[in-house]
């Protein structure tokens, strides 16, 4: 309220170009030196398409500097001249340091797209990869291994179980020196990341074979029990994991041929068969009354003898 006028409906207005606040009544001056809170967009661009906000990008901590560089705009109205100077500037002012950053970020965020991974895995694989660029604890190595070391680390922080074959295959890169590369980062950075089990990959494994709840169910409850075979426990999750899918699949009527589990799993169809065969032979122990509960079309008749 005007303290002058004392309107009891005050009619105030802000007079930014003075940066006053004003009775819009007897003319008070109310309070100065206001700040004026409007967009302070402006454009000297020759299209009115082009985005006129005066200020850049948020800082990146992914990247080095200050990050408070002048850009050069590509659009000139057609001469080319402004394309060719952006073009210069780049060269000359970009670090070659952090060019190799942004190059790598976008090889991990391409890759962690292709195989649909979430986003936490695509910040953290950066991470991972900043933090290997700032002590320099790969120097002169394949950077290619480092990035799909980076993503496999990742993947075993957030629990987002990948194999080693899926990593290897999705950035093309030799198994040993993923596993040789992710075993010194894992040292170096002292990460303690929990080993992947089958019950890990149970879930995506049938999700992406198309497979019921009841069968997920039944396999989860298979390789809890076949893990604790004396001629089990020594081989692969993935192999245990697929074997069991192989073998729910068959006991629910939904079964799937070790073709199919093989293309998805990335496992054999002979390592397949084999742990299935040594699983139909202890069948009398997976088959618990819990796994041939009452109302779940799992059936023993069902199964396929090796």
């Amino acid at each position: 309220m005007c303290p002058d006028c004392r309107n009891p409906v005050p009619n105030i207005i802000e007079d930014f170009s003075s940066g006053d606040y004003v009775c819009g009544d007897c003319g008070l001056v109310l309070g100065d030196r206001i700040i004026d809170t409007r967009s302070e967009w402006r454009t000297f661009a020759n299209d009115d398409g082009d985005d006129p906000s005066r200020v850049g990008n948020a800082a990146n901590p992914l990247l080095d500097g200050d990050q408070l560089d002048t850009i050069i705009s590509r659009g000139d109205g057609g001469s080319g001249m402004a394309r060719d100077l952006n073009r210069t500037q780049g060269r000359t002012t970009a670090q070659r340091h952090e060019r190799n950053l942004v190059q790598a970020y976008k090889e991990i965020s391409a890759l962690c797209d292709a195989c649909d991974m979430p986003k936490t895995i695509v910040d953290i694989s950066k991470q991972l990869y900043k933090k290997v660029e700032d002590d320099k604890l790969f120097k002169g190595k394949n950077n290619d291994a480092i990035i799909a070391a980076c993503i496999f680390l990742a993947c075993r922080r957030e629990s987002v179980p990948r194999t080693f074959k899926e990593i290897c295959a999705l950035t093309k890169v030799d198994k040993k020196d993923v596993g040789r590369t992710f075993k010194f980062l894992k040292t170096k950075l002292k990460e303690q990341t929990a080993t992947t089990s089958s019950n890990d990959l149970i879930d995506r494994f049938c999700s992406n074979l198309s497979l019921d709840q009841e069968t997920n169910r039944i396999t989860k409850l298979l390789a809890d029990k076949a893990n604790d075979l004396e001629n089990v426990s020594g081989k692969s999750p993935v192999s245990i994991a697929s074997a069991c899918i192989y073998m729910a699949s068959h006991l629910t009527g939904n079964g799937r041929d070790a073709k199919d589990i093989s293309r998805i799993a990335g496992v054999g169809e002979a390592t397949i068969k084999t742990t299935y065969k040594i699983l139909y032979q202890y069948r009398s122990t997976l088959l618990t009354p819990e796994v041939l509960r009452k109302g779940s079309p799992a059936s023993e008749a069902n199964l396929i003898n090796p």
